[in-house]
């Protein structure tokens, strides 16, 4: 598959922590959250401190994995089918329903990480593992295994593949989310009422292929 002209961008929270996202003005690394209360954490503790405290760029050897926001290029993610299937590491157990999508263009994240001193790039598997290669130029955006981000069943090498990984440093604003996806209209007054009052109101829809 060739590289998406205007490759979308994933964040997945739990609906619980939206209201506070939008008042804070956008998503932070693991590293800021570390010394601030917290939502509800649906990702593992033990790959949260790998990604903290083990795992550099290659690309930005100063920056750890840990302190970038991560997202992935596609829905229906690696991690969020651990979600669904209650995966045993996980401390969460709410399964998929309450996750929602935060869908951002990569290139308008870009453009803003440039224009404020941020530092980004991509993965071409799970961020969390040792053994991750990591790119910051769009011109290598081909060494991504597009086959399996978009893949719908995944198995072996495509399972890594879908894992990759786009990474901004530090955090991400608010104002560049431009559509949330909800499993179900059980969710939608949620956000609604997460978004009641912001300036920014990206589009909501209920996106059910996003899910398992």
């Amino acid at each position: 598959m060739p590289v998406p002209a205007n490759p979308k961008i994933y964040h997945i929270v739990h609906v619980d922590n939206l209201a506070s996202i939008i008042a804070a003005g956008g998503l932070f690394s693991d590293a800021v959250m570390a010394g601030r209360p917290g939502g509800t954490v649906i990702g593992m503790s033990r790959i949260k401190a790998r990604r903290l405290n083990e795992l550099n760029l290659s690309c930005h050897p100063t920056l750890r994995v840990g302190q970038c926001v991560p997202f992935y290029f596609c829905s229906r993610s690696v991690m969020l089918f651990m979600i669904h299937k209650r995966n045993e590491e996980l401390a969460y157990t709410g399964g998929q329903e309450p996750i929602v999508h935060l869908e951002v263009d990569m290139r308008a994240t870009i453009e803003w990480a440039e224009a404020n001193n941020r530092r980004w790039a991509f993965t071409l598997s799970n961020a969390g593992a040792y053994y991750f290669e990591d790119r910051s130029d769009v011109a290598h955006l081909g060494d991504i295994n597009w086959d399996s981000v978009r893949a719908r069943q995944w198995a072996g090498a495509a399972k890594e593949g879908k894992q990759a990984e786009f990474l901004i440093e530090h955090s991400f604003p608010w104002h560049l989310v431009e559509r949330i996806g909800v499993h179900s209209q059980l969710i939608v007054p949620r956000v609604a009422a997460a978004m009641h009052g912001a300036v920014h109101r990206p589009t909501l829809e209920i996106r059910n292929d996003w899910y398992y």
